[in-house]
């Protein structure tokens, strides 16, 4: 993380040994090991199901604590409609180890190469959740201009293996979905376990939803009900 508060030149250098890192881990062909009590495991897959519970956090802890209890059942309905709607049209398959969790907090200094620690939540799923993950970081801050350039350089190095608009729609999506899924988390730690400073983070997180739906028609509904029910004032509010 101190590492990338200096110059943007220096950023987007440590952000293309981040992405050669996430292609050496997206490379792991393995889905079977040994846990820690010497038992076989077998890496599990991150289908809709799991992906579905996860975004709906949003729905059952910030939609809760911000929204009349006349209106939230109806809303939420919305709201997890639209989830399922935007993972039924994912494009890729769920073939890739995905560190689940690949972002600057989680990359370090070792031996003058990056190296990544938690990677105890590792599933089998989309090649563009973890890329996702990093871009649209919610701790670290960037630039549009950064946030390309990240983005394209995974798509240089990759070109043989992505179909581009495929691409692009899953990145959207799977940022969009794990946005959700962190703003549900945050207020879930203030709420539950009296962690507020999370709460510091979810404007941002809420503009990275918004960067992210502006194009796609795929969030054209989900917008509209963020639009009309999460207003500018609430979206903003720490």
């Amino acid at each position: 993380m101190k590492l990338l508060r200096k110059k943007d030149s220096k950023k987007i250098n440590l952000y293309k040994k981040s992405v050669n890192l996430l292609n050496k881990i997206q490379k792991i062909k393995q889905n079977k090991t040994k846990n820690f009590k010497g038992k076989d495991y077998k890496i599990p897959i991150y289908d809709n199901s799991q992906l579905f519970e996860e975004a709906k956090l949003f729905s059952d802890w910030y939609a809760k604590k911000y929204i009349s209890k006349k209106k939230i059942s109806n809303i939420n309905h919305q709201i997890n409609r639209q989830i399922k709607f935007l993972l039924s049209n994912l494009k890729s398959k769920n073939d890739i180890f995905v560190h689940r969790d690949f972002h600057v907090s989680n990359l370090m200094k070792y031996k003058k190469q990056l190296a990544t620690i938690d990677t105890q939540d590792a599933l089998i799923g989309n090649r563009a959740y973890d890329l996702a993950s990093l871009i649209d970081d919610v701790r670290f801050k960037s630039n549009k201009k950064l946030k390309d350039n990240i983005y394209n350089y995974y798509l240089r190095l990759n070109k043989k293996n992505i179909n581009k608009e495929y691409f692009l729609n899953d990145f959207e999506i799977l940022s969009v979905l794990r946005n959700m899924k962190i703003i549900g988390i945050f207020t879930r730690l203030a709420v539950r376990d009296k962690k507020k400073k999370y709460l510091n983070l979810i404007p941002y997180a809420w503009k990275l939803l918004e960067v992210r739906m502006q194009s796609n028609k795929n969030f054209n509904k989900l917008k509209n009900i963020f639009d009309l029910n999460f207003s500018k004032k609430m979206r903003n509010f720490k």
